[in-house]
Protein backbone atom coordinates (compact mmCIF):
# COMPACT_ATOMS: atom_id res chain seq x y z
CA UNK A 1 0.00 0.00 0.00
CA UNK A 2 1.18 3.51 -0.70
CA UNK A 3 1.67 5.81 2.27
CA UNK A 4 -1.58 6.72 3.99
CA UNK A 5 -1.01 10.43 3.37
CA UNK A 6 -1.51 9.74 -0.35
CA UNK A 7 -4.61 7.59 0.09
CA UNK A 8 -7.23 10.06 -1.11
CA UNK A 9 -9.30 7.28 -2.69
CA UNK A 10 -9.26 3.73 -1.35
CA UNK A 11 -10.93 0.68 -2.92
CA UNK A 12 -12.02 -2.09 -0.56
CA UNK A 13 -12.90 -5.52 -1.94
CA UNK A 14 -14.55 -7.96 0.49
CA UNK A 15 -13.72 -11.53 -0.56
CA UNK A 16 -14.51 -14.20 1.96
CA UNK A 17 -13.91 -17.88 1.32
CA UNK A 18 -17.22 -19.28 2.55
CA UNK A 19 -19.49 -18.84 -0.46
CA UNK A 20 -22.02 -21.68 -0.51
CA UNK A 21 -23.65 -21.17 -3.93
CA UNK A 22 -20.31 -21.40 -5.73
CA UNK A 23 -17.49 -22.62 -3.44
CA UNK A 24 -14.55 -20.19 -3.47
CA UNK A 25 -16.48 -18.10 -5.98
CA UNK A 26 -14.01 -15.21 -5.84
CA UNK A 27 -11.28 -17.47 -7.25
CA UNK A 28 -13.33 -18.78 -10.16
CA UNK A 29 -12.02 -17.74 -13.56
CA UNK A 30 -13.61 -15.82 -16.38
CA UNK A 31 -11.59 -14.80 -19.42
CA UNK A 32 -8.52 -16.44 -17.92
CA UNK A 33 -8.62 -14.39 -14.72
CA UNK A 34 -10.13 -14.94 -11.30
CA UNK A 35 -13.05 -12.75 -10.34
CA UNK A 36 -10.87 -11.26 -7.63
CA UNK A 37 -8.05 -10.44 -10.05
CA UNK A 38 -10.48 -8.74 -12.43
CA UNK A 39 -11.81 -6.56 -9.60
CA UNK A 40 -8.33 -5.60 -8.42
CA UNK A 41 -7.12 -4.77 -11.93
CA UNK A 42 -10.18 -2.64 -12.67
CA UNK A 43 -9.60 -0.68 -9.46
CA UNK A 44 -5.91 -0.10 -10.12
CA UNK A 45 -6.71 0.96 -13.71
CA UNK A 46 -8.86 3.80 -12.34
CA UNK A 47 -6.73 6.99 -12.15
CA UNK A 48 -7.95 8.25 -8.77
CA UNK A 49 -7.54 4.92 -6.99
CA UNK A 50 -4.23 4.87 -5.14
CA UNK A 51 -4.74 1.80 -2.99
CA UNK A 52 -6.72 -1.44 -3.15
CA UNK A 53 -7.45 -3.44 -0.01
CA UNK A 54 -8.84 -6.97 0.04
CA UNK A 55 -10.56 -8.14 3.22
CA UNK A 56 -10.55 -11.92 3.44
CA UNK A 57 -10.51 -14.90 5.77
CA UNK A 58 -9.08 -17.38 3.26
CA UNK A 59 -5.37 -18.11 2.54
CA UNK A 60 -5.81 -18.76 -1.19
CA UNK A 61 -7.74 -15.54 -1.67
CA UNK A 62 -5.07 -13.71 0.31
CA UNK A 63 -2.34 -15.11 -1.94
CA UNK A 64 -4.24 -14.14 -5.08
CA UNK A 65 -4.79 -10.60 -3.80
CA UNK A 66 -1.13 -10.13 -2.94
CA UNK A 67 -0.06 -11.51 -6.31
CA UNK A 68 -2.09 -8.77 -8.01
CA UNK A 69 -0.70 -5.95 -5.91
CA UNK A 70 -3.47 -5.47 -3.35
CA UNK A 71 -2.99 -5.04 0.37
CA UNK A 72 -4.70 -7.71 2.47
CA UNK A 73 -6.58 -7.24 5.72
CA UNK A 74 -7.26 -10.44 7.63
CA UNK A 75 -10.97 -10.57 8.37
CA UNK A 76 -12.02 -11.66 11.88
CA UNK A 77 -14.24 -14.72 12.15
CA UNK A 78 -17.12 -12.70 13.60
CA UNK A 79 -17.57 -10.82 10.30
CA UNK A 80 -16.70 -13.71 7.96
CA UNK A 81 -19.98 -15.63 8.11
CA UNK A 82 -23.08 -15.62 5.92
CA UNK A 83 -24.90 -13.10 8.08
CA UNK A 84 -22.14 -10.48 8.27
CA UNK A 85 -23.02 -7.29 6.40
CA UNK A 86 -20.79 -5.71 3.78
CA UNK A 87 -20.86 -2.53 5.87
CA UNK A 88 -19.31 -4.35 8.82
CA UNK A 89 -16.42 -5.46 6.62
CA UNK A 90 -15.87 -1.95 5.25
CA UNK A 91 -15.97 -0.42 8.73
CA UNK A 92 -13.46 -2.98 9.99
CA UNK A 93 -11.10 -2.30 7.08
CA UNK A 94 -11.27 1.47 7.56
CA UNK A 95 -10.68 0.98 11.27
CA UNK A 96 -7.27 -0.54 10.58
CA UNK A 97 -5.99 2.62 8.84
CA UNK A 98 -3.95 5.35 10.53
CA UNK A 99 -5.20 7.99 8.08
CA UNK A 100 -8.58 7.72 6.41
CA UNK A 101 -9.15 8.24 2.68
CA UNK A 102 -11.42 11.02 1.50
CA UNK A 103 -13.37 8.60 -0.67
CA UNK A 104 -14.03 4.91 -0.11
CA UNK A 105 -15.00 2.56 -2.92
CA UNK A 106 -16.75 -0.72 -2.17
CA UNK A 107 -16.16 -3.17 -5.04
CA UNK A 108 -17.72 -6.63 -5.37
CA UNK A 109 -15.96 -9.45 -7.22
CA UNK A 110 -19.27 -10.90 -8.34
CA UNK A 111 -19.57 -8.19 -10.99
CA UNK A 112 -16.82 -9.23 -13.44
CA UNK A 113 -17.03 -6.24 -15.79
CA UNK A 114 -16.10 -2.87 -14.30
CA UNK A 115 -15.00 -0.18 -16.73
CA UNK A 116 -12.41 2.07 -15.03
CA UNK A 117 -13.92 5.05 -16.87
CA UNK A 118 -17.30 4.41 -15.25
CA UNK A 119 -15.69 4.02 -11.85
CA UNK A 120 -13.71 7.24 -12.30
CA UNK A 121 -16.86 9.12 -13.30
CA UNK A 122 -18.54 7.98 -10.07
CA UNK A 123 -15.49 9.10 -8.08
CA UNK A 124 -15.66 12.51 -9.76
CA UNK A 125 -19.34 12.82 -8.79
CA UNK A 126 -18.55 12.30 -5.11
CA UNK A 127 -15.29 14.26 -5.12
CA UNK A 128 -17.04 17.28 -6.65
CA UNK A 129 -19.69 17.28 -3.93
CA UNK A 130 -22.50 16.55 -6.41
CA UNK A 131 -23.48 13.52 -4.30
CA UNK A 132 -22.41 11.70 -1.16
CA UNK A 133 -22.73 8.29 -2.77
CA UNK A 134 -22.62 7.12 -6.41
CA UNK A 135 -23.31 3.49 -7.28
CA UNK A 136 -23.43 1.39 -10.44
CA UNK A 137 -26.84 0.84 -12.01
CA UNK A 138 -28.22 -0.25 -15.37
CA UNK A 139 -31.45 0.99 -17.02
CA UNK A 140 -34.41 -1.36 -16.96
CA UNK A 141 -37.37 -0.76 -19.29
CA UNK A 142 -39.22 -3.93 -18.33
CA UNK A 143 -42.80 -4.24 -17.14
CA UNK A 144 -42.60 -5.30 -13.50
CA UNK A 145 -45.17 -7.32 -11.59
CA UNK A 146 -45.63 -8.42 -8.01
CA UNK A 147 -47.87 -11.02 -6.35
CA UNK A 148 -50.06 -10.62 -3.31
CA UNK A 149 -50.56 -13.20 -0.56
CA UNK A 150 -53.07 -15.10 -2.72
CA UNK A 151 -50.66 -15.33 -5.64
CA UNK A 152 -52.55 -12.86 -7.79
CA UNK A 153 -50.34 -10.71 -10.03
CA UNK A 154 -50.43 -6.91 -9.89
CA UNK A 155 -48.71 -4.36 -12.13
CA UNK A 156 -45.84 -2.68 -10.31
CA UNK A 157 -44.81 0.78 -11.44
CA UNK A 158 -46.93 0.79 -14.60
CA UNK A 159 -50.53 0.73 -15.79
CA UNK A 160 -51.40 -2.79 -16.96
CA UNK A 161 -53.99 -1.37 -19.38
CA UNK A 162 -51.42 0.81 -21.13
CA UNK A 163 -48.48 -0.68 -23.05
CA UNK A 164 -46.24 2.11 -24.35
CA UNK A 165 -43.26 1.29 -26.55
CA UNK A 166 -39.88 0.78 -24.89
CA UNK A 167 -38.59 4.12 -26.18
CA UNK A 168 -41.65 5.86 -24.72
CA UNK A 169 -41.18 4.45 -21.21
CA UNK A 170 -39.06 6.06 -18.55
CA UNK A 171 -36.56 3.49 -17.32
CA UNK A 172 -36.16 2.24 -13.82
CA UNK A 173 -32.63 1.44 -12.73
CA UNK A 174 -31.28 -1.80 -11.33
CA UNK A 175 -28.41 -1.71 -8.88
CA UNK A 176 -25.64 -3.93 -10.29
CA UNK A 177 -23.62 -4.33 -7.08
CA UNK A 178 -20.38 -3.70 -8.96
CA UNK A 179 -19.24 -0.61 -7.08
CA UNK A 180 -20.33 1.98 -4.54
CA UNK A 181 -18.33 5.21 -4.24
CA UNK A 182 -18.83 6.96 -0.90
CA UNK A 183 -17.67 9.99 1.01
CA UNK A 184 -15.75 8.30 3.80
CA UNK A 185 -16.75 10.67 6.62
CA UNK A 186 -20.42 10.34 5.72
CA UNK A 187 -20.20 6.55 5.55
CA UNK A 188 -18.52 6.30 8.95
CA UNK A 189 -21.25 8.45 10.46
CA UNK A 190 -24.15 6.60 8.81
CA UNK A 191 -22.55 3.10 8.93
CA UNK A 192 -24.53 2.32 5.78
CA UNK A 193 -23.69 2.66 2.11
CA UNK A 194 -26.83 4.67 1.22
CA UNK A 195 -26.71 8.00 3.01
CA UNK A 196 -27.04 11.68 2.18
CA UNK A 197 -27.52 12.53 -1.49
CA UNK A 198 -27.36 9.58 -3.91
CA UNK A 199 -26.40 9.43 -7.59
CA UNK A 200 -26.72 6.60 -10.06
CA UNK A 201 -23.54 5.80 -11.93
CA UNK A 202 -25.20 4.52 -15.09
CA UNK A 203 -23.22 1.72 -16.73
CA UNK A 204 -23.94 -0.20 -19.96
CA UNK A 205 -26.48 -2.97 -19.63
CA UNK A 206 -23.90 -5.60 -20.62
CA UNK A 207 -21.88 -4.63 -17.53
CA UNK A 208 -24.78 -5.47 -15.21
CA UNK A 209 -23.74 -9.11 -14.74
CA UNK A 210 -23.95 -10.34 -11.15
CA UNK A 211 -22.65 -13.84 -10.43
CA UNK A 212 -24.47 -16.02 -7.92
CA UNK A 213 -24.75 -19.37 -9.72
CA UNK A 214 -22.80 -21.60 -12.11
CA UNK A 215 -25.21 -20.52 -14.85
CA UNK A 216 -24.26 -16.89 -14.18
CA UNK A 217 -20.60 -17.82 -14.61
CA UNK A 218 -21.28 -19.52 -17.93
CA UNK A 219 -23.30 -16.57 -19.20
CA UNK A 220 -20.62 -14.10 -18.12
CA UNK A 221 -17.91 -16.13 -19.88
CA UNK A 222 -19.98 -16.24 -23.07
CA UNK A 223 -20.68 -12.50 -22.97
CA UNK A 224 -17.03 -11.63 -22.42
CA UNK A 225 -15.90 -13.90 -25.22
CA UNK A 226 -18.34 -12.30 -27.64
CA UNK A 227 -18.12 -8.69 -26.45
CA UNK A 228 -14.34 -8.23 -26.45
CA UNK A 229 -12.86 -9.28 -29.80
CA UNK A 230 -9.10 -9.74 -29.71
CA UNK A 231 -7.26 -8.41 -32.76
CA UNK A 232 -3.74 -8.72 -31.39
CA UNK A 233 -1.90 -9.68 -28.22
CA UNK A 234 1.37 -8.18 -27.01
CA UNK A 235 3.48 -11.01 -25.52
CA UNK A 236 7.08 -12.17 -25.49
CA UNK A 237 6.57 -15.94 -25.56
CA UNK A 238 4.22 -18.67 -26.76
CA UNK A 239 4.05 -22.05 -25.04
CA UNK A 240 1.92 -24.80 -26.54
CA UNK A 241 0.72 -28.28 -25.75
CA UNK A 242 1.34 -30.74 -28.58
CA UNK A 243 -1.46 -33.32 -28.88
CA UNK A 244 -4.68 -31.52 -29.72
CA UNK A 245 -2.89 -28.26 -30.50
CA UNK A 246 -0.28 -29.05 -33.15
CA UNK A 247 -2.38 -32.11 -34.05
CA UNK A 248 -6.07 -32.93 -34.25
CA UNK A 249 -5.62 -35.05 -31.08
CA UNK A 250 -5.56 -38.21 -33.18
CA UNK A 251 -2.76 -40.50 -34.33
CA UNK A 252 -2.15 -43.10 -37.01
CA UNK A 253 -1.16 -46.38 -35.31
CA UNK A 254 0.96 -48.92 -37.17
CA UNK A 255 0.78 -52.66 -36.50
CA UNK A 256 4.19 -52.43 -34.87
CA UNK A 257 2.87 -49.86 -32.39
CA UNK A 258 4.51 -46.87 -34.07
CA UNK A 259 2.58 -43.62 -34.27
CA UNK A 260 2.33 -40.94 -36.92
CA UNK A 261 0.43 -37.65 -36.73
CA UNK A 262 -0.88 -35.11 -39.16
CA UNK A 263 0.34 -31.52 -38.71
CA UNK A 264 -0.36 -28.22 -40.41
CA UNK A 265 2.15 -26.55 -42.71
CA UNK A 266 0.35 -23.29 -41.93
CA UNK A 267 1.20 -23.79 -38.25
CA UNK A 268 4.82 -24.32 -39.25
CA UNK A 269 4.88 -21.01 -41.11
CA UNK A 270 3.37 -19.28 -38.09
CA UNK A 271 6.12 -20.66 -35.84
CA UNK A 272 8.76 -19.55 -38.34
CA UNK A 273 7.39 -16.00 -38.34
CA UNK A 274 7.34 -15.91 -34.55
CA UNK A 275 10.96 -17.03 -34.40
CA UNK A 276 11.96 -14.24 -36.78
CA UNK A 277 10.11 -11.79 -34.55
CA UNK A 278 12.13 -12.90 -31.52
CA UNK A 279 9.26 -14.63 -29.70
CA UNK A 280 10.34 -17.33 -27.22
CA UNK A 281 8.76 -20.70 -28.03
CA UNK A 282 8.26 -23.96 -26.13
CA UNK A 283 6.29 -27.16 -26.75
CA UNK A 284 5.23 -28.68 -23.43
CA UNK A 285 3.94 -32.26 -23.68
CA UNK A 286 2.79 -34.86 -21.19
CA UNK A 287 3.57 -37.63 -23.67
CA UNK A 288 6.92 -39.13 -24.57
CA UNK A 289 6.80 -39.72 -28.29
CA UNK A 290 9.37 -39.53 -31.09
CA UNK A 291 6.88 -37.65 -33.28
CA UNK A 292 6.89 -34.76 -30.80
CA UNK A 293 10.68 -34.61 -30.91
CA UNK A 294 10.64 -34.81 -34.68
CA UNK A 295 8.13 -31.99 -35.03
CA UNK A 296 9.95 -29.77 -32.54
CA UNK A 297 13.24 -30.39 -34.36
CA UNK A 298 11.61 -29.58 -37.69
CA UNK A 299 10.25 -26.32 -36.27
CA UNK A 300 13.44 -25.49 -34.38
CA UNK A 301 11.53 -25.09 -31.14
CA UNK A 302 12.41 -26.12 -27.59
CA UNK A 303 10.45 -29.08 -26.30
CA UNK A 304 9.85 -30.64 -22.89
CA UNK A 305 8.29 -34.11 -22.81
CA UNK A 306 7.13 -36.53 -20.11
CA UNK A 307 5.95 -33.53 -18.11
CA UNK A 308 3.44 -34.46 -15.42
CA UNK A 309 3.57 -31.05 -13.73
CA UNK A 310 3.36 -28.54 -16.56
CA UNK A 311 2.99 -25.53 -14.26
CA UNK A 312 6.29 -26.18 -12.47
CA UNK A 313 8.22 -26.77 -15.68
CA UNK A 314 6.65 -23.69 -17.27
CA UNK A 315 7.49 -21.46 -14.31
CA UNK A 316 11.09 -22.68 -14.32
CA UNK A 317 11.38 -22.07 -18.08
CA UNK A 318 10.01 -18.54 -17.74
CA UNK A 319 12.30 -17.75 -14.80
CA UNK A 320 15.40 -18.98 -16.62
CA UNK A 321 14.66 -16.63 -19.51
CA UNK A 322 13.61 -13.69 -17.37
CA UNK A 323 10.11 -13.69 -18.83
CA UNK A 324 7.25 -11.84 -17.19
CA UNK A 325 4.43 -14.43 -16.87
CA UNK A 326 1.91 -11.69 -17.65
CA UNK A 327 3.53 -11.41 -21.09
CA UNK A 328 3.45 -15.12 -21.91
CA UNK A 329 0.76 -16.93 -23.90
CA UNK A 330 -0.11 -20.59 -23.40
CA UNK A 331 -2.18 -22.53 -25.92
CA UNK A 332 -3.89 -25.65 -24.62
CA UNK A 333 -6.82 -27.96 -25.20
CA UNK A 334 -7.33 -30.36 -22.31
CA UNK A 335 -7.50 -30.53 -18.53
CA UNK A 336 -3.79 -31.28 -18.13
CA UNK A 337 -3.14 -27.77 -19.45
CA UNK A 338 -5.20 -25.97 -16.80
CA UNK A 339 -2.50 -25.48 -14.16
CA UNK A 340 -0.05 -24.16 -16.76
CA UNK A 341 -2.68 -21.83 -18.22
CA UNK A 342 -3.17 -20.28 -14.79
CA UNK A 343 0.49 -19.24 -14.66
CA UNK A 344 0.41 -16.86 -17.63
CA UNK A 345 -1.26 -13.64 -18.68
CA UNK A 346 -2.63 -15.00 -21.94
CA UNK A 347 -4.15 -18.49 -21.57
CA UNK A 348 -5.71 -19.50 -24.89
CA UNK A 349 -7.56 -22.52 -26.23
CA UNK A 350 -8.03 -24.14 -29.61
CA UNK A 351 -11.59 -24.14 -30.91
CA UNK A 352 -12.23 -27.80 -30.02
CA UNK A 353 -10.83 -27.70 -26.48
CA UNK A 354 -12.72 -29.12 -23.53
CA UNK A 355 -15.40 -26.83 -22.11
CA UNK A 356 -13.68 -26.63 -18.71
CA UNK A 357 -10.49 -25.49 -20.44
CA UNK A 358 -12.33 -22.86 -22.50
CA UNK A 359 -13.63 -21.48 -19.20
CA UNK A 360 -10.04 -20.86 -18.05
CA UNK A 361 -8.99 -19.14 -21.29
CA UNK A 362 -8.64 -15.45 -21.93
CA UNK A 363 -9.18 -16.06 -25.64
CA UNK A 364 -10.70 -18.91 -27.62
CA UNK A 365 -9.33 -19.39 -31.13
CA UNK A 366 -11.58 -20.06 -34.09
CA UNK A 367 -9.40 -22.86 -35.49
CA UNK A 368 -9.25 -26.39 -34.02
CA UNK A 369 -6.05 -28.17 -33.07
CA UNK A 370 -3.96 -29.39 -35.98
CA UNK A 371 -5.91 -27.28 -38.46
CA UNK A 372 -4.32 -23.86 -38.17
CA UNK A 373 -4.79 -23.04 -34.49
CA UNK A 374 -1.09 -22.39 -33.90
CA UNK A 375 -0.97 -20.15 -36.99
CA UNK A 376 -3.99 -18.21 -35.70
CA UNK A 377 -2.25 -17.69 -32.35
CA UNK A 378 0.91 -16.63 -34.17
CA UNK A 379 -1.00 -14.10 -36.27
CA UNK A 380 -2.48 -12.55 -33.12
CA UNK A 381 0.96 -12.24 -31.55
CA UNK A 382 2.45 -10.76 -34.71
CA UNK A 383 -0.44 -8.27 -34.88
CA UNK A 384 0.29 -7.31 -31.27
CA UNK A 385 3.92 -6.65 -32.16
CA UNK A 386 2.92 -4.50 -35.10
CA UNK A 387 0.35 -2.55 -33.10
CA UNK A 388 0.98 -2.80 -29.33
CA UNK A 389 -1.95 -2.55 -26.94
CA UNK A 390 -4.39 -3.80 -29.55
CA UNK A 391 -6.36 -5.88 -27.07
CA UNK A 392 -9.91 -4.57 -26.87
CA UNK A 393 -11.10 -3.29 -23.50
CA UNK A 394 -14.38 -4.62 -22.08
CA UNK A 395 -17.31 -3.48 -24.17
CA UNK A 396 -18.56 -0.13 -23.00
CA UNK A 397 -20.50 2.86 -24.12
CA UNK A 398 -18.57 5.67 -25.77
CA UNK A 399 -17.26 7.29 -22.61
CA UNK A 400 -18.74 7.19 -19.13
CA UNK A 401 -22.41 7.95 -18.82
CA UNK A 402 -23.60 10.97 -16.91
CA UNK A 403 -24.57 10.30 -13.28
CA UNK A 404 -28.23 10.47 -12.34
CA UNK A 405 -29.11 11.97 -8.97
CA UNK A 406 -31.51 9.87 -6.92
CA UNK A 407 -34.16 11.68 -4.90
Amino acid sequence: MRTNSEAKTLAIIPARGGSKGIPLKNLRRIGGQTLLARAIESAFATPSVLDVVVSTDHPEIKAEALEHGATVIDRPAEIAGDTASSESVLLHALGTLDVLPQITIFIQCTSPVIDPDDLQAAINTVASGAADVSFAAVPDHGFHWSCDETGAAHASGHDAARRPRRQDREPRFRETGAFYVMDTAGFLEAEHRFFGSLALARVPEEHGIDIDTEADLELAAWRLANASPVTGIDVDALVTDFDGVHTADTAYLGQDGSEAVRVSRSDGMGISLLKKAGIHLLILSTETNPVVTARATKLGVEVAQSVTDKATVLNQWMAERGLDPARVAYLGNDVNDLDAMRQVGWPMTVADARDSVHAAARHRLSRPGGLGAVREAADLILAGIATPNTVAAPAAASGPLEPTLVH
